[in-house]
Parts: C-alpha cells; structure tokens; sequence
C-alpha cells in the first residue's frame, strides 16, 4: 500500500503532461503510485499515460470510454486508488520539488490527520510565479491538527481539490465523490473540510498552478458556467443532511454569493445572452440559502442585496461607477506623486548649488533598516572621535527608535533626506544610497559592504540570474564609479571587492567595524544582554541564524527546532534569527525557542549566546571573532552552490563542526563536538584567515584616515593578545550530553568534522 495516490484526469493537456507525471516520479519521496485518467481525450494524452505506465511500474493508465469531465475522471481515479492519502493533479499543473516529502513529513508530525491544506504558486507562461495571496492562513503556528472550527479562515483559501491531501479512508468512509459539471471542486471541497475531524495545514508551495496564455476551461464562455447553481445546491443540500456542518451555513451563503457575483462579472465566463438568465437564477439561489444577519462588510453586503433582488442594471451601474472611481483614485494618487516627485527633484537640484557642509555626515543601511552594522558603528565612532561633525541616518519610521538621541533622524524621499544627500561632506552606506543620488565635487561616499563575502556578489552574479534577482549592472557599476573609500575585513574581502566591483576607490583594509563591539564587550555587558532576553542561567543559548535562499521560492526552516531542542533537553535553547529578506519568523516564541528577528542589534544576539548554528550566512565571519562555537549546518550544498555559488570550499575550511541534516546537528552538540579540540582548531585557522583586524578599533582606523587625514593609525592588536568575551557556556564542563538519545542508523559526524 503506497503511502500517496496521486491522480491526474487528463484532456487535452497533451502539451503539460509529461512536465506534470515527471514532476511526481522524480519526488524525493518515492512511496507513491500516480494514476493518470484519460479522459476520452482526442489529442496524445492517452497515448502519453500509456508510455509512462510502461517506463514506471507506479503508474497506472486509465481510458474512460467517453469524456465525461474533470469530477467523473477523479472519482475514476480514486475507485483505483490504493494510497494511505489522495492527492489530486491537474494534467496541466506539476508538484514541486521535494513537495511530497514535505507533505509526508507534516503529515507524519501532526498524526496522520484526515486533510492536510498546502500553498501553491501561480506560474504564468511569462516564467513569473507568484505565490497564493492567502497564504498566511497556512500557517504552522499553534496546535496542530485541529478541526474546522479552531481555524474558519481556511474557507478563505481557493476551493479546489489540487491544493489539499486526503485521507482515503476517511473520505470512502464518507462517501465523498466529485460531480459532472463545472465547479466540480465546490461541492467537493467545503464537504470535506467541514466533515474532517483532523486538519493541519503545509506553509510551502506544493503545486505549481499553470496559468496559460489562452486562458482555462474556466475562462471560456459557455452555458456550462451555469453549473454553478447546481453544485451549490449540493453544498446546501449536504448541510441539511448533516446538522453538525450546519453551523457554517452563513459563511457558505457569503462564500456562494461572492462566487455567484464572480462568474457573473468575469467578462471570460458568461456569454451576453445567459447574463439575464444567470441573475434571475442567482436572485432564486440568494433568496434561498440567505441566512439574515450574516455579518460582512457594507460594501459586500451591498452586492449581496443587488444580487439577491436582481438588480442587473443597478448592480452594473453601481459596478462602473465604483471601477470609474477607482481609476479616478488611482490617477489622482499617480498624478500626486509625479507633483512630489518633480518637486524634491527640484528641490535637490536648488540644493546641490548650495556649498556642501563639511561638518555633516549621512549614514544608511540596506532597505531604510535602522542604526547598526558596519554605517553603525562608523557612525558612533564619528560621533567619539570627529564629534565636529553632526551626523544623520536615514531610515524608514519604523525604525526610527533604533537610532541614537544624538544622531538626526531622517525618511528617505523626504526634502529633509534630499537636502542632506546634497550638501552632507560624507555619505556612509553598505550598499546604496537614493537612484537618484548625484555624487558633488568634494563629497566623500564610503561603502562598508554588507559582510565577508562568502556567497558571490556584484559582477559575478551575472552568470547566476536567480541570485541577482534582476539586479541592473550598469547602475551597479555607475555607484561602484561614485565610491571613494570600501571598507575591507580582511585580504579575501579585498581581493574580492576590487576584482566584483572594479573601480576607481580605496579599499581601507582595517577590519569590520561592526565587530567593535563584540570586542569591546565586558562580562557585565554579556550578563545584562542575557537577562533582557530572558536566558537563564546556566542555559547553552544557541543563536540560529540561517541565510536566504535565491532558489527557494518559500523560505521554511531547515531545522525542526523543537525537536533539536527536545533531543538536547533542557540546558540548551535556542534564539531563532530569520534573515531579513524572509518576511517573517523561523519558529514561534515559545518554550525553549525565542525568536529574536525583530531585535534591533544582531551584535548583541551574539554576544547572548553560547554558540552559532548558520548555514551560509556571513554572520559566521563576525561570530568568529567572539572565538565562541560556531556549528554549520551545510544541508543542500549542492542546490546552493548551483544557485549562489561560494568563494571557497566551506567544508574544506570550516570554522567549527560541520552537520549536513538534523541528527548530525543534535549528534555534533549531544557528542561535545561543537566545543571540542578539533572544533577549537577550526575556528583558529578561521580567525586567522577572515579576522586579523578585528580588535574593536576597525571604525576608529577608518574615521582618522578618511576624516581626521591621518595616516599613523592605530595598531592592530595580534590575535593571540586579545582576550575574547568569555560566553556564559565557557564555565561548562565540556563532557558530552550521555543523557540524549542516539538517532538510529550510522552517523558519519566524525568525517563531517
């Protein structure tokens, strides 16, 4: 017995087929058998089914005699199905990689529920995919699996059969089968949902939904959308015979006349001759499934009325009006913006005639973030040692409470950041200031980076298009031609930088001026950091901080980190640290696992913490310098390094153990190997190739040199005559944890490390 039967009805798909039934037998999770139904199509879909049944002894070809539509060839395929769980295909669409596994994983997690609900991503004909808009409805927050009533938002996803696995006893047990017609999933979908004593939901794209050029079955006008009507009849028909679901009979009148009024105003769906007939039936469906008092919105509730009173001309009437408002809004907003966007180019330009203000300096970070890394720390030092100069950072006003009371705050696009860009002496950032930006004789521009690079960057992303996300080149290298100064960490940073981004500017190979304070750093400080996070004592803390990944497009978590924890036991939590660019947490807050994304100061997370866990982050370069236990955990290598590419072999030159999946990880802390000697050596080879200028003064070199003019520096302090912070983990025996359990099966952690 399989553990997946994935069915597949096939009509006139002939062109996408083979890209779907491929995408399912090259799941990583093999335990599957795919039934593919054709539907008495006349184009090679059959023929296709019967060339893969012969490759794949997990393929079943159906041939139904005559077509009789998507909800029959289903119910074809399930009376053959075998499988633990029912997952539904369109011939057209394709499952993602790995999409199996990780739907048999979550069902496994959240034990064996009756329908688990996954996201899809629309992929248009263009190659642009874009992610369901309702996804975060999909979230694995909270208990799980639940029923209905626990998570009613779910009715809010789209009602379809491809975007959710069922269990196959539970829906035999049921009775549940697809109808003829059009809008097959309707009658379908909601019964199961309401029925299920057990739901859990994926938060990963699963499904690939194909939007073709010419448009679906569905977007061709047909006396077939009609269908409609009758399955909501059979949706309202199963409330009453079931009076536990009746409790939803609001929420499926509300659904069905937002559904009604979308095929009535979809241009593609109703030819003019049926359009009277459609609202006269839609009046007769509204009149009789409305449940009064259904709370929603006044402008839904209006279209509810028109609809169920069968106001045709009213409802259109109403409906231009709004779309003319709508268009009027839209362009007086366009028109409003090109008035402010002439002025401030105007402005700037009156203030760039004005002499510069050699005593000001602005400073900003990446994507309007607030104060800190390398602009950070340039920008305290600034005010410590050039204190004539007024400093300024500019930032989006959510992250205006991060800045110092002694530096100016400034919003981008506003006159007062205008006014600063022109005139300030000294402009700070670790990518790039405004597009707009026009470098001024004597103006100073110094770029800190982002990092030691490790993964590739400027120029060379130029053979790896999903990595460069579209980036522009040529204005890359006009504001590589306006850089006065790069701060470089070390000689691989500097050999990078000036062949990535060649230009005309001075690379100050001093040190990452974001590590000052790591250096700078007391016992005290670490004690009182500990406690605003709430790490108690005597407690491993181990900072994650995984980085983002170009070819994913959702960014899940590579680690189950209450499982890692529940395996470490209780001495160990974890601080969860989601890169920027993920629009959201790794894990919740709770127990043993805090999630610290949104704290301001990723400095002083490292000083909290005991260790750091990271995949290919540049983080690992900064932790390095804290000579606290760095643990890599490498999962993918191959996808990354195809993807983003590296500049040297991580596993060759690690700075500390090495995990490739999970059990390695909870083997590499269990065993004492992530504060071992050979861990400890690691790290020392990584000091001294990536830190050899981290001693807590990198800003106060670059701000003597560039501000000050002067060229006796301050020394650097050798690595073997600085005393690093001691972590709270440091006065822990370093004996292994005999009280975790052993994964089953062999480990290969001693040649990972």
């Amino acid at each position: 017995m399989p553990r997946f039967s994935v069915i597949v009805p096939a009509y006139q798909v002939q062109a996408y087929l083979h890209a779907c039934l491929e995408s399912v037998l090259s799941q990583s999770y093999p335990d599957l058998e795919l039934i593919v139904v054709d539907d008495c199509s006349p184009d090679a879909c059959g023929a296709i089914a019967d060339e893969f049944a012969v490759r794949d002894p997990r393929v079943q070809a159906v041939h139904l005699p005559r077509n009789q539509g998507l909800g029959p060839a289903r119910n074809a395929g399930m009376d053959r199905a075998s499988g633990d769980y029912l997952v539904f295909l369109d011939g057209d669409d394709t499952l993602t990689p790995g999409a199996l596994l990780a739907v048999a994983d979550r069902i496994k997690e959240t034990g064996d529920p009756d329908v688990l609900v996954y996201d899809y991503a629309r992929t248009h004909w263009s190659g642009e995919a874009v992610r369901n808009q309702a996804a975060a409805h999909l979230t694995e927050q909270g208990p799980a699996p639940f029923r209905l009533t626990d998570r009613p938002a779910l009715l809010k996803l789209l009602m379809v059969a491809w975007n959710k696995t069922v269990r196959r006893e539970f829906a035999e047990r049921e009775g549940f089968t697809f109808p003829p017609g059009y809008y097959e999933d309707t009658p379908w979908t909601y019964p199961v949902l309401m029925t299920a004593d057990s739901i859990a939901t994926l938060d990963r794209v699963c499904v690939h939904y194909r939007q073709r050029r010419r448009g679906s079955i569905l977007g061709t006008p047909s006396e077939r959308h009609l269908d409609v009507f009758a399955q909501y009849d059979r949706v309202f028909a199963f409330l009453e015979s079931h009076p536990e679901p009746a409790r939803w009979r609001p929420v499926l009148y509300r659904r069905m006349a937002d559904h009604l009024t979308t095929v009535f105003t979809r241009p593609d769906r109703l030819p003019r001759s049926l359009r009277g007939e459609f609202l006269r039936r839609a009046r007769v469906h509204c009149r009789r499934y409305r449940v009064p008092g259904a709370p929603a919105p006044l402008p839904v509730r209006l279209r509810h009325a028109l609809l169920r009173l069968g106001l045709r001309r009213t409802y259109e009437a109403l409906r231009l009006a709004s779309a003319l408002r709508r268009r009027t809004v839209k362009a007086a907003a366009k028109l409003s913006r090109a008035v402010r966007a002439t002025a401030l180019r105007l402005h700037y330009r009156v203030q760039r005639r004005l002499p510069l203000r050699a005593d000001r300096a602005l400073f900003g970070a990446d994507g309007g973030r607030g104060h800190g890394g390398d602009p950070g720390a340039l920008e305290e030092a600034f005010r410590d040692i050039a204190p004539h100069v007024r400093t300024a950072w500019a930032a989006d006003p959510a992250h205006h409470h991060t800045i110092p009371t002694g530096t100016r705050r400034l919003t981008p696009g506003t006159a007062a950041y205008w006014t600063a860009l022109a005139r300030s002496r000294y402009l700070v950032h670790n990518t790039a200031f405004d597009a707009g930006l026009l470098k001024r004789k004597g103006q100073v521009l110094i770029q800190t980076q982002a990092g030691t690079p490790l993964k590739h960057m400027g120029l060379d992303l130029q053979e790896r298009p999903a990595a460069a996300g579209g980036t522009d080149f040529a204005r890359l290298l006009r504001d590589v031609d306006s850089w006065d100064y790069v701060v470089s960490a070390n000689r691989h940073s500097t050999l990078t930088w000036e062949r990535v981004h060649p230009g005309g500017y001075t690379t100050l190979e001093y040190g990452q001026p974001r590590t000052d304070a790591l250096q700078r750093a007391t016992p005290a400080d670490v004690a009182r950091l500990r406690e605003s996070l709430g790490i108690p004592e005597g407690t491993v803390a181990i900072l994650y901080a995984p980085t983002h990944r170009d070819y994913r497009r959702t960014q899940r978590a590579a680690l189950d980190l209450e499982r890692v924890l529940t395996r470490l036991g209780p001495r160990f939590m974890v601080l969860a640290r989601a890169h920027p660019r993920r629009g959201g947490p790794i894990a919740g807050s709770g127990g043993r696992i805090l999630d610290v994304s949104d704290h301001p100061s990723v400095q002083s997370l490292c000083l909290a913490s005991d260790a750091l866990v990271t995949d290919y982050s540049s983080l690992m370069f900064d932790y390095a310098g804290l000579d606290r236990p760095i643990v890599i955990h490498a999962d993918e290598p191959e996808a990354y390094e195809a993807a983003r590419g590296t500049y040297f072999d991580l596993s060759a030159l690690p700075p500390g153990a090495i995990a490739r999946d999970e059990d390695e990880l909870i083997d590499v802390f269990a065993d004492g190997h992530w504060r071992g000697a050979r861990s400890d050596r690691l790290r020392a080879d990584f000091r001294e190739r990536f830190c050899p200028y981290d001693d807590g003064r990198a800003a106060e070199r670059v701000v003597r040199r560039v501000v000050l003019g002067e060229t006796d520096l301050p020394p650097v302090v050798p690595l073997a005559e600085r005393c690093p912070v001691p972590s709270a983990a440091s006065a822990l025996a370093r004996t292994p944890l005999a009280t975790v359990p052993k994964p089953a099966g062999p480990r290969t952690v001693t040649d990972s490390l």
